[in-house]
């Protein structure tokens, strides 16, 4: 286990999706009417929203997984992604 680990590089730090995970964070935390639509709460965003802010966190330290599924879910273009879904459906229309 320890020659398989030696074997893989460490991956960098990405510093989009840290920065979008970091954003995201701070401002669901200081002002949570930003998840809502129409003066109602809109979950599906405030889910989307959250996925980004995780696959954001997960890859944005240097975290990539060894199995695809789990790699294209914690990957930059899945935050991005679950990102821009999020502000479609809140300022989109």
């Amino acid at each position: 286990m320890e020659r398989d680990a030696q074997a893989r590089p460490a991956a960098p730090m990405a510093l989009l999706p840290l920065l979008l995970a970091c954003a995201v964070a701070l401002g669901l935390t200081i002002y949570p009417q930003l998840a809502m639509r129409a003066g109602r709460p809109d979950h599906v965003a405030a889910m989307l929203a959250m996925a980004s802010m995780s696959a954001g966190f997960v890859r944005g330290v240097g975290f990539v997984a060894r199995r695809q599924p789990w790699r294209a879910v914690f990957s930059t273009p899945a935050c991005l992604a679950c990102a821009a879904l999020a502000a479609l459906r809140l300022w989109g229309g």
